[in-house]
């Protein structure tokens, strides 16, 4: 309530503030890629803020890139570490190359024959340019460093309290230390 509030700024933000103690009770940023409704990969809608309280991996995938294989890494990553409270959410995207032109229905049988992955996949979505989805607005501005996504395969990894905490390019593998040392810490971070 109070994050809401001061995307308005000015007085009714100051009382806001008061209210609730001041600026350091204010700890979810108001534009937190955790919020909004997005289509699951089966049609379903889900609201990303149900992911709050998680750690969180959003990566732009495709079936036909160089790096397609990281689907079974970021499957091992979900498998080892879910019950410490890390989700994996993938969301296809077909920006570079064209390398993800296929539907829902191909990319979810794609991925569960081939990968058997179980992580959470959407709709396929736009993640760069013109249409850009409003997660990756949120996840390219809020990310250190900030910008568009440069090719499939990017992870953004968001902290328990729904704000940006990491971006890893492409190339940085599931296993990767930099990446696992990072989602470790994260999650010892505890609820």
């Amino acid at each position: 309530m109070a994050s809401r509030s001061l995307v308005f700024g000015g007085v009714g933000a100051l009382a806001v503030l008061l209210a609730f103690g001041g600026p350091a009770a204010v700890t979810a940023r108001a534009d937190s890629p955790l919020s909004g409704q997005m289509k699951k990969i089966d049609g379903s809608a889900v609201d990303l803020g149900a992911y709050k309280g998680k750690v969180v991996l959003v990566v732009n995938v495709a079936s036909r890139c160089g790096y397609t294989g990281q689907y079974a890494g970021l499957q091992k990553l979900y498998d080892t570490y879910k019950d410490k409270g890390l989700v994996v959410l993938g969301f296809p995207a077909n920006e570079f190359g064209g390398q993800e032109p296929g539907s829902d229905a191909q990319i979810a049988e794609f991925c569960s024959s081939k990968y058997n992955v179980t992580f959470d996949m959407f709709s396929k979505i736009v993640v760069k340019g013109p249409g850009k989805a409003a997660l990756y607005k949120t996840l390219t501005e809020s990310a250190n460093p900030p910008g568009e996504v440069s090719w499939n395969f990017e992870k953004f990894l968001i902290g328990r309290d729904g704000n940006v905490v990491g971006r890893f390019k492409s190339a940085v593998a599931p296993d990767d230390a930099k990446l696992t040392g990072a989602i470790e810490a994260e999650l010892a971070k505890g609820k």
